[in-house]
């Protein structure tokens, strides 16, 4: 009976708790590599599973470089981007001529990315690179991922979980 159970709760798991937290070490070394001649660097994660990331990647990036990290919210309705305002929770003055790295959990079409750089574009700054935990691969916006944990091939049915709240389940699954 608890083989069963077992098997239940890694159904459709593509990364466990280890593997993904590997991953997002790794993002954070390559963010690292990209950013060291820099004093400071700014991540601005989407709202929800995308500033969780964001988080992670802040204690990792304390951890392995002097690198002063600002951490910023990006707000915005992901099913109706165009029709919604894109809300930061800091003035845009505060990454003028900063390096910043835009963090979402999943790129699929890069629809939310896209509609995420429009505060980015009214403010000089210095480089704007992206970074997510899973790149699907079915972008429709001209939108890549600089820095990506795995890329996946997956049909357009399926969905990608992440879950970065829930230590029980912590993890990347396909569904």
């Amino acid at each position: 009976m608890q083989s069963s159970t077992k098997l239940n709760q890694t159904e459709g798991q593509i990364l466990n708790s280890e593997q993904t937290k590997q991953k997002i070490r790794r993002l954070a070394f390559e963010i690292y590599e990209e950013n060291f001649e820099e004093k400071t660097l700014i991540l601005a994660g989407i709202e929800g599973m995308g500033m969780l990331l964001t988080k992670e990647l802040a204690k990792e990036l304390e951890q392995i470089s002097p690198l002063e990290i600002t951490q910023i919210c990006i707000r915005l309705d992901k099913l109706q981007p165009t029709q919604s305002e894109v809300v930061l929770d800091c003035e845009t003055s505060v990454f003028e001529n900063q390096s910043i790295v835009l963090i979402d959990d999943v790129l699929n079409t890069g629809r939310t990315l896209a509609y995420s750089l429009r505060p980015f574009l009214k403010v000089r700054i210095k480089e704007l690179h992206t970074a997510v935990l899973i790149d699907r691969g079915h972008h429709s916006f001209p939108i890549a991922a600089d820095f990506a944990g795995l890329r996946l091939s997956t049909t357009l049915q399926e969905r990608i979980e992440v879950i970065l709240d829930n230590e029980k389940k912590y993890g990347v699954y396909l569904h």
